[in-house]
């Protein structure tokens, strides 16, 4: 089931839909296209030998295209996200959307296709069709029955994985919930009774899948509109007269007394309190209506606090999310080259999620969530983003594809498999995921120094309607909250904005900054013209008299200015040289480049301390730190001036033993590249350098900008480390998404 809180508001969803470029995907080459070389092989005429190749062996395909990693995600829009039928082309949003989830999580490639006709033999035929392009279908928003007429076609006449999210998705992860919360209570699934609410089709496959795991077809009672479904009951279809039972019960309150098990996907409120305290002891209640449970969890355990609750909302412990299951099943699906999902694999992906729920919970994960990710009552199904499913799920369902003869090209070495599956992506992105939920979980004051800047403001209602903590906006009070009016802000008086003309804290900042500032040839007049007249120095000063826990400036000013600014007034930690660090983020790995903002030639005791730091951000953003102390010359050659501060570095580090890989003098391609790293055996580094610390300002500015003018790879930076109270500085150029990731990362701690 989908995340439905609502912490956004239709302003900012269209705006993050339209922004950069329009919708959420783009096609990128896998390979070089620089040269004419590059495109006579890419295309004419060297496009011709992969041609014959497929031609004479159909499975080359696997070999020479995308078509292996590749999923097609359709949809006719007749059932979207509980919305309806509101046609193809609106269910465009939806279908794009699975498809940035399928890259995200697992590294599959996807394109959503829309199709626009209703008939149930024109759909099949036309996706039927498409079976050469594709390694598989991901089915999405099909309404009953007619999901289940093409489905089950589809998969008779395809040989590739053809799944139906909407059903077997929600099926797999609500399955290994009731594993686990049978597991909890000391249940045996073939002694229980379950009371199905809703007969659509998540609700059917869910039913279908949990018999397959063990409850006996006729200790299920199915519910629909007009009550339980038994045999001989009139207005009862093919697909919910296959889960017909013999029993008295004429109502969902009937059937409910003494059952085990309720599990719902029908309407809010369809559970009444009265109803569950009939349920048998330590109930087991998974209430996944869309976006409102048939119970909230607070109402069921004010009659039962016995009871074990899964909805489908985030806000809640236990979450029923398709996401972690889909993009893994097909992942495992895909590697080797399976050709169906069948319930072997459904039944593998439900008992490894389960298996993984009672696993010791990774600490970025426990941190960032907030609640108490142990097994037990509340945590019964893996939190979402927990970085393991990618393996776990992935590799069970590979395994169960080769036990039940679907796999084409089975895996012989699966712990080699389970390296090449964590490889595949860069733990960064699952972090940084985490980060955001800690912040969520933990909101905090972030003073917002620019606010009259559009792209500042909109950062700053992001900021505040994530549920990330609170905006205060800086600037003068009529212009800042005309341009909360411009950009459609329903409640531009709700925010809180700070003006130094009318703010009852400017005497206490002004005796505050002129106590720091009155040896430095300052008069208390030159103080107070600065607290009246620099947003920068006025940001700083409410940082410090405790009005914000953060604060970010840098987009009207260069770096250097603002810092210049902010430093009057918010001190280095004791001890410590502030300095900046560039994030450069690529598909699977992520680079650490300090320092880049402030310090033009560091001293050796100065570089030591960087990589120390910078190595403490990489290891709460998900990574081992591998440290480089880079220099034009490599161990010596060649030799020259500026090489004794890195070497002296080096040695103070020998000193300390920081607990962390580190090597230098060392030209990059020596900190970066497997072959030439070769040459060099004695090297402490076990694989390439992923903190690179830069002998000076100069090179460090000029890699850091160049890597992001050319590299291709998202950057985040410069993150500020070292002021006594989080500071960041954004780059003038910086949208607001940038300014909105750097505000998250100082109010969560990660850096400052």
């Amino acid at each position: 089931m989908a995340d439905e809180t609502n912490d956004f508001n239709a302003r900012e969803a269209l705006f993050y839909h339209e922004t950069i470029r329009p919708g959420k995907i783009e096609i990128i080459a896998s390979k070089p296209m620089a040269t004419q070389r590059d495109l006579s092989l890419a295309y004419s005429p060297g496009v011709a030998v992969p041609v014959k190749a497929i031609a004479a062996d159909p499975s080359l395909a696997a070999r020479y295209t995308a078509r292996s990693n590749l999923v097609a995600v359709i949809s006719n829009g007749t059932a979207i996200l509980g919305l309806g039928n509101l046609g193809a082309l609106a269910s465009k949003p939806v279908m794009e959307g699975k498809a940035v989830l399928f890259k995200r999580f697992a590294d599959v490639d996807s394109i959503d296709i829309e199709l626009d006709t209703e008939d149930p033999e024109a759909f099949i035929n036309a996706v039927a069709l498409m079976e050469p392009s594709f390694g598989g279908i991901n089915l999405e928003d099909i309404k009953a029955p007619e999901c289940f007429i093409i489905e089950q076609a589809l998969r008779e006449r395809m040989k590739i994985p053809v799944m139906h999210d909407d059903q077997h998705g929600t099926a797999i992860i609500a399955a290994a919930g009731l594993l686990n919360a049978c597991h909890l209570t000391g249940r045996k699934l073939e002694d229980c009774r379950m009371v199905v609410n809703g007969a659509g089709a998540s609700a059917l496959a869910c039913t279908a899948l949990v018999k397959s795991l063990g409850i006996p077809h006729q200790n299920v009672i199915v519910c629909d509109r007009s009550g339980p479904i038994y045999p001989g009951r009139d207005g009862v279809d093919q697909w919910k007269s296959a889960h017909a039972v013999e029993t008295e019960a004429r109502s969902l309150e009937e059937a409910l007394k003494g059952a085990d098990i309720f599990l719902g996907l029908s309407a809010a409120g369809a559970l009444k309190p009265e109803w569950v305290k009939t349920m048998a002891d330590q109930p087991i209640i998974f209430a996944m209506a869309n976006p409102d449970p048939e119970i909230m969890p607070d109402d069921a355990r004010a009659v039962r606090p016995d009871a074990i609750i899964a909805t489908g909302r985030s806000d809640f412990p236990n979450q029923v999310n398709n996401v972690l299951g889909f993009p893994f099943i097909f992942r495992g699906a895909l590697d080797v080259r399976a050709t169906a999902i069948n319930e072997e694999m459904k039944i593998a992906a439900a008992r490894a999620i389960a298996e993984l729920a009672r696993r010791p919970v990774p600490e970025e994960v426990a941190a960032a969530y907030g609640r108490n990710h142990q097994f037990g009552h509340d945590y019964i199904i893996p939190a979402p983003f927990d970085p393991r499913l990618m393996e776990t799920v992935s590799s069970a369902v590979a395994k169960a594809a080769m036990d039940s003869g679907v796999a084409q090209d089975p895996i012989e070495d699966f712990e080699a498999y389970g390296h090449a599956l964590k490889s595949r992506m860069n733990p960064t992105t699952s972090v940084l995921t985490t980060v955001y939920a800690e912040a969520k979980n933990n909101p905090k004051r972030i003073i917002f120094a620019e606010a009259e800047e559009e792209v500042v403001l909109r950062a700053a209602i992001q900021f505040r309607d994530f549920g990330y903590g609170t905006p205060v906006l800086v600037g003068r009070t009529q212009a800042v909250h005309d341009k909360l009016v411009e950009l459609s802000v329903d409640d531009p008086d709700s925010f809180e904005i700070q003006n130094s003309v009318d703010s009852d804290l400017v005497p206490q900042m002004v005796d505050h900054l002129y106590a720091k500032l009155q040896r430095k040839g300052y008069t208390e007049r030159d103080v107070r013209r600065m607290v009246n007249q620099e947003r920068n120095i006025f940001s700083a000063l409410l940082l410090a008299l405790g009005q914000g826990d953060a604060m970010i400036s840098g987009l009207t000013r260069p770096f250097a200015q603002t810092m210049r600014e902010v430093s009057q007034v918010i001190e280095p930690k004791q001890g410590q040289v502030p300095f900046g660090v560039h994030m450069m983020i690529g598909k699977t790995q992520t680079t650490f480049l300090a320092d880049t903002t402030i310090n033009e030639r560091p001293s050796a005791a100065q570089l030591a301390h960087i990589a120390k730091e910078t190595a403490a951000v990489a290891r709460r953003l998900g990574h081992e730190p591998r440290v480089a102390f880079l220099s034009y010359s490599t161990f010596g050659n060649p030799s020259g001036k500026w090489l004794e501060n890195i070497r002296d570095a080096v040695h103070i580090l020998d000193q300390e033993k920081p607990g962390f890989e580190y090597e230098g003098e060392m030209a990059p391609d020596a900190a970066l590249n497997p072959t030439v790293m070769k040459l060099y055996p004695f090297s402490r580094l076990s694989a390439p350098a992923n903190v690179l610390v830069m002998p000076g300002l100069q090179s460090a500015n000029l890699s850091a900008k160049l890597l992001r003018e050319l590299g291709g790879n998202a950057t985040i930076g410069p993150m500020l480390i070292g002021l006594e109270k989080p500071v960041q500085i954004a780059p003038m150029t910086a949208i607001a998404p940038d300014v909105l990731t750097l505000s998250v990362l100082a109010t969560a701690g990660v850096v400052g």
